[in-house]
């Protein structure tokens, strides 16, 4: 393989082995804790603009498929592992990871120490960087680095939305017509959608709210997407319109831009969660919940009047509510390893939103439940 160097804006150079395509990539560096998944990760667009960093070392075992893309192609900027297999083995499997990447056009660096580079970004904060294998001076491509868009007030989402309206494929047995914004969505939302009797059109992250209600569709699906939801003002102007009238769930990007859009504001992480694996507690039972993240901002949770438990293992009382235009916004998921706000429903008006994925796709299927929670919502508006 031939020699590559990942550069960060903050002058950390790690040393590795190229593969993929043999082009520089640049993006916000962030890290995924998952074991399995990687080509789902690969193809969510909310990873439009970021080279994503896998934690787990042996990443590519299984190969890729057909079967498990979220989205019509690659959609990281770069890639980096550990270590990638000399072979794969499934009986799935179409190509190695390598050839993956090259054939989409999508840099990667294996054999570099993944754990250093993740303790890094834990303590420095995700920064921008490049992947390069064209012998280029560090000075040179930590410069590169350095004038590559930041994340915070940039939109991802017309980067990764469909062009034009269509429909998800669905049983005769649909019961409820959702309306999907495609702020970046993944597949298996609408395969899962679908499979809870919906019949799902999606629509452009730009299509006016007054477009969607003239279909009287029975709910509204805010999808996930890339980059700062502060920033997709489109998308805020038309959630704000669409709350009340019309049943509303939201989730990851979605749920930022429900909350923006009922008054209350967002935050960029220091370093995001991303993977399979992240503890989430449901705050009307104290349920635990194993979620699917992907994200780098979050809603503010002070209006809420919450604060983590001085000790660990406390329950969180239930009962948390932040005031909006369109009254109490209740607390109702947070997340257990730093106590960000993972969820919540308003009460008066028929919307609710979490912050992770509740179709996996990959990862565990905890939180499932949300999509029969979302049909009960639209039976009681249709009354």
């Amino acid at each position: 393989m031939k020699e590559a160097l990942l550069v960060l804006e903050d002058g950390a150079v790690f040393r590795g082995e190229a593969f993929g395509a043999p082009l520089d990539a640049s993006g916000e560096v962030v890290f995924n804790t998952s074991m399995s998944g990687y080509q789902e990760v690969l193809t969510d667009p909310s990873y439009d603009g970021q080279i994503v960093v896998m934690t787990y070392p042996h990443i590519g075992n299984y190969g890729v498929n057909e079967e498990d893309v979220e989205s019509s192609k690659i959609r990281v900027s770069g890639f980096v592992t550990r270590d990638i297999p000399a072979r794969w083995s499934s009986w799935r499997g179409r190509l190695g990871i390598s050839d993956y990447l090259a054939e989409e056009g999508i840099a990667g660096i294996t054999e570099i120490d993944t754990r250093r580079l993740t303790r890094h970004i834990r303590d420095k904060g995700a920064m921008r960087g490049v992947i390069s294998s064209a012998g280029q001076e560090q000075e040179a491509l930590i410069a590169k680095a350095r004038a590559t868009q930041q994340m915070q007030g940039a939109d991802h989402v017309l980067d990764v939305t469909t062009n034009a309206p269509y429909e998800w494929p669905s049983t005769d047995q649909a019961r409820f017509h959702v309306a999907a914004y495609d702020f970046g969505i993944k597949h298996n939302i609408l395969r899962l959608l679908s499979a809870h009797g919906c019949r799902v059109t999606v629509y452009p992250a730009t299509t006016p709210a007054e477009a969607i209600l003239e279909t009287a569709p029975d709910g509204v699906f805010l999808s996930n997407g890339p980059g700062d939801p502060e920033a997709v003002g489109y998308g805020i102007d038309a959630t704000a319109k669409l709350l009340g009238q019309v049943p509303v769930f939201g989730i990851c990007l979605g749920h930022q831009l429900l909350a923006i859009a009922a008054g209350l504001k967002t935050f960029k992480l220091p370093f995001g969660h991303r993977g399979i694996n992240h503890p989430v507690v449901r705050v009307a039972d104290g349920a635990i919940e194993i979620t699917t993240q992907n994200h780098g901002f979050a809603v503010n949770p002070e209006p809420f009047g919450f604060e983590a438990p001085d000790a660990p293992g406390r329950p969180i009382s239930p009962g948390h509510t932040a005031e909006t235009r369109l009254g109490p916004a209740q607390l109702t998921h947070v997340n257990l390893n730093d106590y960000t706000v993972e969820g919540l429903r308003l009460t008066e008006v028929p919307a609710f939103s979490v912050q992770y994925h509740p179709e996996s796709g990959p990862g565990p299927h905890d939180a499932r439940y949300l999509f029969s929670e979302f049909n009960d919502l639209m039976e009681r508006a249709k009354g």
